[in-house]
């Protein structure tokens, strides 16, 4: 089966959206479905390395950005996800339906605002599959802030400024919002809007996914 016609979707979201509760709640739901993350708890067996690269960039990388890294070695280190993403895309069953979070897409958006304007691995990322559709979960800034612990639990790709406050957290997700939507502005996208809960955004993500 072509690229194309595998049956492939991608879960995208602000920070703190609460996409990796939705994964979690369609693994269980959906049993005949396949989620793939690169975040902590979802990556799947034997890839610790995937895990430790991320768990690096947080607690090494970000926290020396512009002294001891650049933004362009932080691009580098953040590719090795997507490219995690892609490799386990192309070794996938097409007959099992896949939700993916994010592709390459929230990492793009998030490079372009670290400063990385243009950078030859974009054109790369945009080569890959794309998927049949994107279910877009949002959040309003005021509620990301909130499960934020009011910025308490922020990393430094989660908003402008030397440290976590308030305009810079929303100023960071509103321009992380539409760097999203555009870069999938091509691709059948259905936004959930702000739910309640992780369960409740479950229930919109499946009902989108079941259509």
């Amino acid at each position: 089966m072509s690229d194309e016609h595998r049956p492939f979707y991608v879960l995208l979201g602000p920070d703190g959206a609460g996409k990796s509760s939705v994964m979690a709640e369609v693994a269980a739901r959906l049993p005949g479905w396949r989620t793939l993350s690169t975040d902590h708890g979802l990556v799947g067996p034997g890839y610790d390395l995937v895990s430790a690269l991320r768990r690096h960039v947080g607690e090494d990388v970000l926290p020396h950005l512009g002294t001891h890294y650049s933004v362009d070695f932080l691009a580098s280190m953040l590719q090795t996800a997507v490219v995690h993403l892609k490799d386990e895309l192309t070794r996938h069953a097409d007959d099992v339906p896949l939700l993916m979070d994010s592709y390459y897409y929230k990492i793009l958006a998030k490079c372009r605002l670290a400063g990385i304007r243009h950078n030859p691995m974009y054109t790369w990322w945009r080569s890959f599959p794309q998927p049949r559709a994107v279910v877009y979960v949002d959040v309003s800034p005021a509620s990301a802030w909130r499960r934020s612990g009011n910025g308490t639990r922020l990393n430094p790709l989660e908003y402008f400024g030397e440290r976590p406050e308030w305009l810079g957290f929303e100023s960071y997700q509103t321009s992380l919002r539409k760097l999203m939507l555009e870069e999938v502005r091509d691709l059948p996208v259905t936004i959930i809007e702000e739910q309640p809960s992780a369960a409740r955004a479950a229930d919109a993500v499946l009902e989108v996914l079941a259509s």
